[in-house]
């Protein structure tokens, strides 16, 4: 019997899988497919401050091996989130509950974390958002910028914070540990590549938006390397993310470092996925002799 418990800043999973934030909705949408208490935790759908419509559409753009969204972080604001997506989630599910926060400045971020808190198990910070206060610049993409937020929330949380890293960066490990040092409990490695595509007949930008976040099996090389990178540098925990499509792929990932993994785009495209590879992870680390789903896997 191979144990595949694993520890995140303090909260036990009782597997490493996790559908990521925007595929799951707030936990419910997948009952037809599976009982949402064999996954490790839940992460629920991005969440802001105040409500929020999203982008225009079209909204979703297909490509090889992977898709373009630009939702927009479509949501009905934190008071919502926790006055009824979460005690319904609750209802159904013993599972964790990793909350997915968002903001447009240092205020909300903070502002969202704390009311968010007492909800949830685990509050993963999205740090891709534009700083409205900077010139629109992404939080993620400067390591002070991150940093700030990373502080601003951990003084305001009692639960462990996760910074979701942006991968549009030349240097990942420099923010990284720029969010470590300023207190962060975990990091999640990471959040879509920005990428387009064209209607070459209408010649024109598929979606209304212009560019969106590519996500799916293209990019797993990449968010593998940038995890390892990451792991190399840190010492607190990460949740590997990106392309993520199969039992293998979730046992390289935490080859690279990862403690858990986090399946966004194959959910979309396959509902069951998150169920198949828990049912395929044991049997597979059987397989490659090893007992345990924890660290010990790690280069």
């Amino acid at each position: 019997m191979v144990d595949l418990k694993v520890n995140l800043a303090g909260v036990e999973l009782q597997n490493p899988v996790i559908p990521a934030s925007g595929v799951f909705g707030f936990g419910r949408e997948y009952l037809d497919f599976y009982d949402p208490n064999i996954l490790g935790a839940i992460c629920l759908k991005g969440t802001t401050l105040q409500p929020r419509y999203g982008n225009p559409t079209p909204r979703i753009a297909e490509c090889t091996a992977g898709m373009i969204n630009s939702v927009g972080l479509q949501n009905p604001g934190v008071d919502e989130v926790i006055a009824k997506e979460i005690p319904a989630l609750r209802r159904i599910c013993r599972q964790p509950i990793i909350a997915n926060i968002s903001g447009f400045s240092v205020e909300e971020y903070r502002e969202c974390c704390s009311r968010i808190d007492s909800h949830v198990d685990i509050i993963e910070v999205n740090v891709s958002c534009p700083n409205v206060h900077n010139g629109g610049m992404s939080f993620g993409t400067d390591a002070h910028c991150a940093a700030d937020v990373t502080k601003a929330v951990k003084a305001v949380t009692t639960k462990p914070v996760f910074i979701k890293l942006t991968p549009n960066v030349t240097d990942i490990v420099s923010i990284a540990k720029a969010c470590e040092d300023a207190g962060a409990d975990g990091l999640t490695v990471a959040n879509t590549f920005l990428g387009m595509r064209i209607d070459i007949r209408r010649q024109k930008p598929i979606l209304a938006n212009v560019m969106g976040g590519f996500s799916g099996p293209a990019i797993f090389p990449i968010a593998l390397r940038m995890v390892y990178q990451v792991a190399k540098a840190v010492q607190v925990p990460i949740m590997g993310c990106g392309g993520v499509a199969s039992a293998s792929d979730v046992v390289e990932m935490m080859m690279a470092g990862a403690t858990a993994v986090q399946i966004g785009a194959m959910t979309l495209r396959e509902p069951l996925i998150c169920k198949k590879i828990i049912e395929e992870l044991p049997l597979l680390l059987k397989e490659l002799k090893y007992e345990r789903c924890d660290n010990s896997l790690r280069l």
